[in-house]
């Protein structure tokens, strides 16, 4: 009996003509070799081989983070470390800065030889602080140094804002606080001398006031008087000016000169302006021995009321080559003329 056989699909001859006679190796049927360089390309969603020795894009991008955050670690670190030390500095300037600060909100900063040391001598004024260089130191009296507590001098930077930049301190600068202020009332003239007070209207500049000063001091007057405002206060440009004169010559501030001038005439005083345009000179005035000199700014001069207020005007006679004055220079005139 003869079997039929069961028919294929259109393949299947071709198949079978192929195999025939030869056993079925499964060895043969071996699965495709796979790569060990792969990665993943997120990018394309799918596998793909790199060349031998070569680091896959996602191991090196994340070999990059690192190294970048070390850096950056490195960076933050440095920076911090920069930062404590600049703060460091600046906490020790700031103490040297306080050193050189004002022990009082009214502190006043002499500087230079003579206003240093008249200061020193003078009862009525009170030292904080002396700020000296060690050869200004040697030179000056052992008494007088002891009398105020000694620091060494630094840079002049240190007081920038308390003294000029270029103030000739000459190794000296001593805080010190404002004198007291003197009462009109204690102008009385005194018997037996002459009382020679020197009242300046409107004269707002501290070097006049203190050249004022230093030549009141000169010619012995009794006073200087100024209004309380418009014109300067203690400062170490007018202790310099003055030459020592702000520690021997009481300093009277008054809020109204033409009531002062009524109330001095009241004690026995007379008063003699000074102005140029006048005819009588200061050699033709004779008014005893209690005179008060009234004289105003170089620009205006003596206001109208404080002019009426006085006794007698005169002038400093000159020979007309010069328009006037200073009014320190005339000051100094008209105190040796009628002292």
């Amino acid at each position: 009996m003869v079997r039929k056989q069961k028919k294929s699909g259109p393949n299947s001859g071709k198949s079978a003509g192929k195999s025939a006679g030869k056993p079925f190796d499964k060895s043969s049927r071996r699965p495709p070799e796979r790569s060990n360089d792969t990665s993943f390309d997120r990018q394309a969603g799918k596998s793909s081989a790199k060349a031998p020795g070569q680091r896959s894009t996602h191991t090196s991008n994340k070999a990059n983070r690192s190294d970048e955050g070390g850096n950056n670690q490195r960076g933050d670190y440095r920076q911090r470390s920069d930062d404590q030390q600049d703060r460091q500095k600046d906490r020790q300037q700031d103490r040297q800065t306080n050193q050189f600060r004002p022990k009082h909100s009214d502190s006043v900063f002499l500087y230079g030889r003579n206003s240093v040391m008249a200061a020193l001598a003078n009862p009525k004024r009170e030292c904080i602080r002396l700020f000296a260089s060690d050869r200004a130191v040697e030179t000056m009296d052992k008494s007088a140094v002891e009398r105020v507590p000694v620091l060494s001098l630094a840079g002049p930077e240190m007081f920038t804002g308390l003294i000029p930049r270029d103030a000739p301190h000459q190794g000296l600068i001593m805080e010190v606080r404002p004198l007291p202020g003197y009462a009109l009332e204690d102008m009385h003239p005194i018997e037996g001398q002459k009382n020679i007070i020197l009242m300046l209207d409107q004269v707002t500049d501290p070097q006049n006031v203190g050249a004022c000063l230093r030549s009141a001091a000169a010619f012995g007057a009794r006073a200087l008087i100024t209004q309380d405002r418009n014109s300067p206060s203690e400062s170490g440009a007018l202790a310099r000016a003055s030459a020592g004169g702000l520690e021997i010559t009481p300093w009277v501030r008054v809020a109204n000169l033409s009531q002062t001038l009524e109330g001095l005439r009241e004690m026995g005083y007379w008063h003699v302006g000074l102005d140029g345009n006048t005819e009588q000179t200061l050699k033709q005035v004779s008014l005893g021995d209690n005179i008060v000199i009234v004289m105003g700014s170089e620009g205006s001069g003596l206001r109208p009321l404080v002019q009426k207020t006085c006794d007698m005007i005169a002038k400093i006679p000159m020979t007309g080559a010069v328009e006037s004055l200073n009014v320190s220079n005339a000051a100094a005139i008209a105190l040796y003329e009628l002292g």
